[in-house]
């Protein structure tokens, strides 16, 4: 419950609970936050049991730790079979050298998982996939750099 206290910040603690409540009174008021302490766990486990018989025995695997987004999906990523499928084919560097490509203009390299693109119909249009040439130097617009 407290990992991630130090020992000046237990330091600071005992002393302001020394300041505060006395050296006299001290034990009592570290007893007292004990009992409370131990009467949440136990009230919060009392709650859990309480849910886990009410949901039925179609929830008997349920954990309140997966109610964590972070764990569900890890469970949900590791347990799931479509999901490691979808995994294992996706390939994130290819699709990212893929946009490169098309935002640098330079043609992707054809793999044998995915055919190059090919123009279909005779209508004679415009490639949408290929990138258009870029204009001449003269004729583009000039680029004012106080007006950015």
């Amino acid at each position: 419950m407290f990992n991630d206290i130090g020992a000046l910040e237990l330091v600071t603690i005992v002393v302001l609970g020394i300041l505060i409540f006395g050296p006299e009174k001290l034990p009592k008021v570290i007893q007292d936050i004990a009992g409370v302490v131990r009467k949440i766990r136990a009230f919060s486990d009392s709650a859990k049991q309480d849910i886990r018989s009410e949901l039925g025995p179609e929830f008997k695997d349920f954990e309140f730790e997966d109610l964590n987004p972070k764990t569900f999906i890890r469970k949900q990523l590791s347990e799931n079979e479509d999901l490691k499928e979808i995994r294992t084919s996706f390939d994130l560097r290819k699709e990212l050298t893929d946009v490169t490509d098309a935002v640098n203009g330079t043609e992707p390299e054809p793999t044998p998982a995915a055919p190059a693109a090919t123009t279909g119909g005779t209508t004679g249009g415009p490639d949408l996939v290929k990138k258009p040439a870029q204009p001449a130097a003269e004729q583009r617009t000039p680029f004012d750099v106080d007006a950015t």
